[in-house]
């Protein structure tokens, strides 16, 4: 039994049960990022009665939403399969949770009727929701709640790592004033931040490491949660898809080795296209694997009305999971500084991942191969450029560039330094600050 991991996700959960207009809520997240065991524990503190179904684990379980979705056949149907549970109507006393609510698209259908009736709460999870949603006889839109689960972000892994609350109020109280940490703070948390590339976030893993600081344990549990990846893609993806959806998947190394991180289709295979790998791609980032960062036309507001959907980076959503994907070695380069041929691109994805836990929409901006800055955000209500650099080097030459020339309206450096100003429009920000962003 792993010790409970302190996520953020729980505060959501309660500020759902406590609203007495409610209706059935979603939770939608990759697999293992610990979607079942913090539902589980949600509800055994919150709850008098507590329904779990599984559809992936029983399929016998489908029969409830076979016939009618009205919710007295229901309620009938479940009382039939749980005789010893009470389907209690009394508010915030019987909580319902539909795991793998994916594999049953008739369940995807009665939530509506569900929220309607209000007879009890309501929880589903998929991992793959936005592949199945096609076999949904008919999608609740606007009858249902949605939240979106993650693997653990940086500072839920400083937690687990002993790390407090308080001590995060200190750090964040440096960066409001745009003053240097105190050194030995900053050489922790970036020591904790290079251990986080690697560890990465899913729970499972992060539980282990925390126990026993192995990074070989670590890899180990890493590339088994990478095999049912593709154990999902097996299963999920429609047959003429299976082999490009893989293919697409494992090419992800190969586009972030390069200088240029734009995504190519011939690195997949030679002569490939959008057309034929345009839909794996999207099926990728639907089951929460990956996820798109589109370039810009121009880099300014309002960023989604100027980015160009078919140019885009890709970056896996859990970094320890891309660490995985590399041959083995680059654990140990990245905890001593040494990144070898995918320099800054590790670094990259890591922003990549804290922004998308942030709920930031990926964007950047390139123009003719020669000016590149990794992330475009809106920050201060302003367009600001985000640089990553994985060394020391806080120079600024292209954030400068876009600023003189582009009418980019800051420029902010994320880097193994310490907080400094660099000019009146570009400060550097150690990396760990990019969670405060």
């Amino acid at each position: 039994m792993r010790q409970m991991l302190k996520r953020k996700i729980m505060k959501d959960l309660i500020n759902w049960k406590n609203n007495p207009d409610k209706m059935c809520l979603l939770i939608k997240g990759a697999r293992q990022v610990g979607k079942t065991y913090i539902i589980d524990k949600f509800c055994k503190e919150n709850y008098k009665n507590y329904i779990y179904i599984n559809f992936f684990e029983g399929n016998n379980y489908k029969e409830i939403f076979e016939g009618n979705l009205d919710i007295d056949t229901i309620c009938k149907q479940l009382s039939l399969k749980f005789p010893n549970i009470s389907l209690s109507d009394k508010p915030n006393e019987t909580v319902l949770v539909l795991d793998e609510i994916q594999d049953c698209p008739q369940a995807i259908t009665a939530l509506k009727f569900l929220s309607i009736a209000k007879r009890f709460d309501v929880i589903a999870t998929g991992s793959l929701l936005g592949i199945n949603y096609k076999e949904v006889p008919s999608y609740p839109v606007g009858y249902i709640e949605h939240l979106e689960m993650h693997s653990l972000d940086f500072e839920e892994f400083c937690w687990a790592n002993g790390i407090s609350e308080e001590a995060f109020g200190y750090i964040r109280e440096y960066y409001e004033k745009l003053e240097p940490v105190p050194a030995l703070m900053h050489n922790q948390m970036m020591e904790l931040f290079k251990e986080h590339i690697v560890v990465g976030g899913m729970p499972r893993v992060v539980d282990d490491f925390v126990k026993n600081h192995n990074f070989a344990s670590v890899l180990k549990l890493q590339r088994g949660i990478l095999q049912d990846y593709e154990n999902d893609i097996i299963k999920y993806g429609d047959n003429t898809e299976k082999p490009k959806i893989r293919n697409a998947f494992l090419s992800i190394p190969k586009h972030l080795a390069k200088d240029y991180k734009k995504f190519r289709y011939n690195l997949i295979e030679s002569g490939a296209n959008s057309r034929k790998y345009a839909s794996s791609l999207r099926w990728l980032d639907d089951a929460n694997i990956t996820c798109f960062c589109y370039n810009l036309s121009t880099p300014e507001l309002p960023l989604e009305g100027n980015a160009k959907n078919d140019i885009f980076k890709i970056y896996m959503r859990d970094t320890g999971l891309l660490m995985a994907m590399l041959e083995d070695g680059y654990q140990e380069e990245i905890i001593s500084g040494n990144l070898g041929i995918y320099k800054g691109a590790i670094y990259e994805n890591i922003i990549a991942d804290i922004f998308v836990k942030k709920n930031r929409k990926l964007y950047y901006f390139e123009h003719n191969s020669t000016l590149e800055i990794d992330f475009i955000i809106k920050y201060k209500n302003k367009a600001t450029g985000v640089e990553v650099k994985s060394s020391n080097n806080t120079k600024s030459k292209s954030l400068n560039t876009l600023i003189n020339n582009w009418n980019l309206e800051g420029g902010i450096k994320l880097s193994n330094k310490n907080v400094s100003i660099i000019s009146d429009k570009v400060i550097n920000l150690p990396l760990y600050m990019a969670i405060f962003l």
